[in-house]
């Protein structure tokens, strides 16, 4: 019996990373399921992909910390390597640029970027070893369309876009391929505060997403359908930005 691969899942506890974890267990994967600190969520998560026939590991981590990510992926890193890994923590903390504290700043970039960062280099020498693998980055519609009071959110989501293209180039030799899922208005926490009564009017589909619409274009990814497909951000949103 050919053993299951493996999808690495940052965020995974709820919303998109939840919905992304569930599809990667249907799709055949065993799933290390990251989360920052909401024990009771990722035990639900844990319980509820575990019905689908996967293997769940949880790793409580703060994806910003570099120290805890090596702790906890590195003795796991030692048996094995995941073949899918999907950047998908994030977090939002909103205000005009003007008024924005620098701890604000600081935190977003510091979680999506230097989350990125710091996974991503933690498990792509063991990819780079195993000559294969995917990483899917969750970007979001606010790197290709401005939204006012996000340039924190914006700027980091940016960066995960260009940052995607640029590791495509350096892995693809190793047919490690890289890709991004940016995000439109999708129905979960992150849409908290923000003016839905303004938004809704520029979506073209006149409804807001739904996680399990990310999950399936990342599984496409992480499939062999996408054996040709590298260094590209594919827009789920609904027409919002085209």
């Amino acid at each position: 019996m050919t053993p299951r691969k493996i999808a690495l899942v940052t965020g995974a506890s709820r919303g998109i990373g939840l919905a992304v974890a569930k599809q990667l267990a249907k799709d055949g994967f065993d799933i290390w399921l990251n989360y920052h600190s909401n024990h009771q969520a990722a035990q639900k998560a844990k319980t509820e992909i575990e019905s689908f026939g996967a293997k769940v590991t949880l790793l409580p981590f703060d994806v910003a910390d570099k120290d805890a990510v090596h702790a906890a992926l590195n003795p796991l890193l030692e048996k094995d390597t995941p073949y899918a890994l999907v950047n998908n923590a994030g977090i939002r903390r909103d205000n005009l640029l003007v008024f924005m504290q620098d701890e604000d700043w600081t935190k977003v970039i510091g979680t999506i970027l230097g989350g990125f960062h710091n996974v991503t280099k933690t498990v792509l020498a063991a990819m780079i070893r195993a000559k294969g693998g995917r990483i899917v980055n969750i970007a979001s519609t606010a790197a290709h369309a401005p939204v006012p009071g996000q340039t924190n959110y914006s700027a980091a989501k940016a960066g995960i876009v260009g940052a995607t293209r640029s590791l495509a180039l350096e892995v693809a030799k190793r047919n490690i391929l890289v890709n991004a899922v940016s995000p439109g208005f999708i129905e979960t926490e992150m849409l908290e505060g923000l003016p839905m009564d303004k938004i809704m009017p520029l979506i073209p589909l006149h409804r807001l997403g739904k996680p399990q619409e990310v999950a399936d274009m990342v599984s496409f990814l992480c499939s062999d359908k996408a054996s040709y497909i590298t260094g590209q951000a594919f827009q789920v949103n609904g027409g919002v930005a085209m």
